[in-house]
């Protein structure tokens, strides 16, 4: 995302705060942005602050003349649409009444739908991170620093569908990162249990000796090393240029050893456990899963047995790299080699493995549990005041994000009220041409920014730092109570935490964790336990929101029901990468869980319309759109299957006059069109990336959103949730294409209606070009231009369902041409059937 600009002429003194190359942005992307903060930046550099914190980030508004008309059009279109309503009630003439009172209904909701999208976007605002104040403010002479601490989680639930690389590489980029080493901890918490993903965590934890000093000493980007290593020709900034290149190919080649010992894991786990079980194991016993150290593991087994199976085994917490200040205690295992670290901080985070204690007789609550478990451990163990977690497949692409969110977490102005910084998703494995939307700018960069000049974003699931107490459901400053007491009924029985929670609302916090002996692991692991947070308020008010399949989405409300504001976070260099899935069948998966979350969120008591006592209003009203936008698609999958109207031999209009009705339609569609391209203007955002989110919506909409909605009237009526199902981040087997999912078809019942739409659509062309050919000479002008406008309809949705299209025809689609000469083909064919059956039937049957 770009950066905001207004830094020429008088205002370039406002500039210097900026990121380094922050002056890049002042081209295309950020012409359209102006400085908003000019007077507070001028109060507070004459008063040296109200409370000796100086203002910690840049605001930007969309310039006069570009916000202006954006608005205006957005009423005249709600003009329009109104007097088209009118219109249609006013001519109620149709040859079908049934299909046009449906139609009318799915236009007023299409209205309504628009409204509630369009409406909060009347103030896009973009924020950017001082970071050089930050750094001059906090960072001290002698080289420590006075920034608070930051407990980073990172959850995975499968080694298999979220491949152990991919966690580990995040891992290795978090413990890389440009923060003061004493002030963050790294919590992974692993929801199969497996030996496999606490032995790579150890390797992972060996191997950093070399990796993060490396990075500190040579300035690297990324810090996961896989992506780095990706890098044709890395940019080098770093200080020592004589020494990175033996550097570089001694690490590389580590990273190799080090990705080789990663998959020897299974097998060495295996046959390890083979030799104990043989020399320990009675026969008739179960076998068990050997740890390197000769005891059994806690967690689940290879032969998997009661207690010890994935979704049944006892609560797992392990400090594998305890805090700097006591020595990473890994001793003769770190990682050897002969590079000089001399004047390199070669210090790494505390590394803490979690496995939280699963039973049979209890719901563990998918990821929202997860990281519930993780918030709980780290308030005993690191307790630090700020919290951001990361999805597995998730790295940090910039080593000053950290920094970054903490930026607006400490700003004098409304950073004591900020509950939670969230930052823009970038995935760097899709394909060139964006097939599926997975890039999602439209959303990213445009409803993002314009929910950030309300009360803020809502929480994305992945690349958010929050505010620990918000988390624990204490109200904000200016509404806050003198004297908050912590309860065991609402926070759990564990002494030691409900202290760390007293500790965290009064900000009293150690820089060192208490020491770790057996009395305190054993605590520890009580409050990762299967049962600790029943019959307490986790879940509900306290930590992440149980019982919904989008646990984000509902957690970012409960905060902002309370009167807490959160920020969005954009910065020059992307903060975080990830993966997305490019296979079509699996990104509508996780589209049926994401829009399924959000219709059980509208049917719950976390309702928009009635939850969140202090939602600023028009942040309701973006809730309740991300919350209801699903039922839309059933009314376009009614349009999109209209087409087979051709088939009737009468003429049949859904409305009349119908070229007045037609015309009205593309005015307003038209004016959607011009809206969009207003909103790409100051977003930054390109074409391509608004056309690929037209298109994908129209095969969600066809396909995964009716889905969700099924599976919503099922849970009415059953009251079974929306399933939870991990999105697979396995690629296909075929190692010569980075992109060979593209191509892989994998056939679902959900697809059924979209193959439907476009059947309907091919035959309905090929029908019309039929009936052009028998009958152009009988047909009247009007006619002609009915038949015309109804084509183009045809036409539309076949363009917008073209992704799809590809994705029929598999590894065709390498060469989009084929599609473009099979589809003709097919609509020849179509005519030439009609044709031909209208010869030979003609007289009998009537076409």
């Amino acid at each position: 995302m770009a950066s905001a600009a207004g830094t020429s002429g008088g205002n370039a003194s406002l500039a210097d705060p900026l990121l380094a190359s922050a002056k890049k942005q002042v081209g295309a992307k950020g012409k359209y942005w102006e400085a908003a903060d000019k007077e507070a930046r001028r109060a507070a550099k004459e008063s040296g602050g109200e409370d000796g914190r100086p203002l910690l980030f840049r605001t930007y508004k969309v310039k006069g003349a570009l916000l202006h008309t954006y608005r205006a059009l957005i009423f005249i279109r709600l003009i329009a649409v109104l007097l088209f309503f009118a219109w249609r009630i006013k001519h109620n003439n149709s040859d079908i009444m049934w299909f046009w009172t449906m139609s009318v209904v799915g236009d007023v909701w299409f209205g309504f739908s628009w409204l509630l999208n369009q409406l909060p976007k009347y103030n896009p605002v973009k924020t950017i991170p001082d970071i050089a104040a930050l750094k001059r403010q906090y960072d001290l002479p002698d080289g420590t620093s006075s920034l608070p601490g930051i407990d980073v989680f990172v959850t995975t639930a499968d080694p298999i569908d979220e491949p152990i690389l991919y966690t580990m590489n995040c891992v290795l980029s978090i413990l890389a990162s440009d923060y003061p080493v004493d002030r963050y901890a790294c919590y992974l918490s692993d929801d199969s249990g497996a030996l496999i993903q606490y032995e790579a965590f150890v390797e992972t934890a060996k191997f950093s000796t070399l990796w993060v000093p490396f990075c500190r000493k040579h300035c690297i980007e990324p810090r996961a090393p896989e992506s780095y290593f990706e890098l044709e020709a890395p940019l080098y900034t770093g200080t020592a240029p004589e020494e990175f290149k033996n550097d570089y190919s001694s690490v590389r080649r580590e990273y190799g050893e080090f990705k080789e010992r990663l998959d020897s894991l299974s097998s060495a786990i295996s046959k390890r456990s083979d030799v104990y079980n043989s020399m320990k194991t009675e026969q008739g016993e179960a076998k068990a899963t050997w740890m390197a150290n000769g005891t059994q593991w806690p967690g689940a087994w290879i032969d998997t047995t009661e207690n010890h199976r994935k979704g049944h085994h006892a609560g797992i917490v392990k400090v594998v790299l305890d805090h700097p200040a006591r020595g990473h205690n890994l001793g003769s295992q770190s990682c050897t080699h002969s590079l000089n670290f001399t004047n390199t901080d070669a210090r790494i985070p505390m590394l803490v493995y979690i496995s939280r204690g699963k039973s049979p007789s209890y719901d563990h609550n998918k990821k929202a549990g997860a990281l519930n478990a993780q918030l709980r451990a780290s308030g005993l163990l690191s307790n630090a005041q700020f919290i951001i977690n990361f999805d597995c497949d998730h790295y940090i692409n910039n080593s000053q994000a950290l920094r970054a969110a903490i930026c607006f977490m400490l700003d004098q102005r409304e950073g004591d009220n900020t509950a939670f910084v969230q930052f823009p998703q970038r995935f760097d494995n899709v394909d060139p041409s964006d097939r599926y939307g997975n890039h999602n700018r439209v959303f990213f960069d445009g409803t993002m920014l314009a929910l950030n000049g309300l009360q803020g974003p809502s929480y994305l699931g992945t690349g958010c730092m929050f505010r620990r107490i918000a988390l624990y459901g204490i109200d904000p400053p200016h509404c806050r109570q003198d004297n908050v007491v912590v309860e065991a009924s609402r926070f759990g029985s564990s002494i030691l935490f409900l202290d760390s929670v007293s500790k965290a609302i009064n900000q009293e916090r150690s820089t060192i964790p208490p020491t770790l002996s057996e009395t305190f692991l054993t605590e520890m692991e009580t409050v990762v336990s299967a049962s600790h947070d029943k019959e307490s308020g986790w879940g509900k008010g306290v930590g992440y929101i149980y019982d919904i399949a989008t646990e984000d989405i509902v957690t970012g409300f409960r905060i902002h029901g309370q009167g807490w504001r959160s920020m969005y976070c954009t910065m020059e260099r992307d903060a975080f990468c990830g993966i997305a899935p490019i296979n079509l069948t699996e990104r509508l998966h996780q589209i049926v869980r994401w829009s399924g979350g959000s219709l059980e969120m509208f049917f719950s008591r976390n309702n928009p319309l009635i939850g969140g006592g202090r939602l600023r209003i028009l942040q309701r009203v973006s809730y309740l759109n991300m919350t209801v936008y699903p039922v839309t698609s059933l009314f376009i999958l009614l349009y999109a299957l209209s087409p087979v109207m051709w088939l009737i031999p009468d003429e049949v209009y859904i409305q009349r006059p119908f070229t007045q009705y037609v015309v009205y339609l593309l005015v307003i569609i038209l004016m959607i069109h011009i809206i969009g391209w207003l909103e790409i203007k100051w977003a930054g955002i390109t074409w391509l990336d608004y056309w690929r989110n037209e298109q994908f919506f129209m095969i969600g909409s066809t396909s995964a959103y009716p889905t969700a909605v099924l599976h919503m009237v099922v849970n009415l009526l059953t009251k079974k949730g929306i399933h939870f199902r991990v999105t697979s981040k396995q690629t296909a087997a075929d190692t010569n294409d980075k992109f060979a999912d593209l191509y892989d078809m994998r056939w679902v019942p959900m697809l059924i209606p979209t193959v439907t739409v476009l059947i309907a659509n091919v035959g309905a062309i090929g029908v019309a070009m039929g009936k052009t050919a028998v009958y152009m000479g009988a047909w009247t002008i009007a006619q002609k231009t009915h038949a015309a406008l109804g084509l183009l309809f045809n036409v539309w949705i076949m363009v917008l369902l073209y992704p799809f299209a590809l994705a029929i025809i598999g590894r065709w689609a390498k060469r989009p041409v084929i599609l473009v000469v099979l589809l003709p083909v097919a609509f020849v064919i179509v005519c030439l059937v009609y044709v031909t059956v209208h010869i030979l039937l003609g007289g009998i049957v009537a076409f």
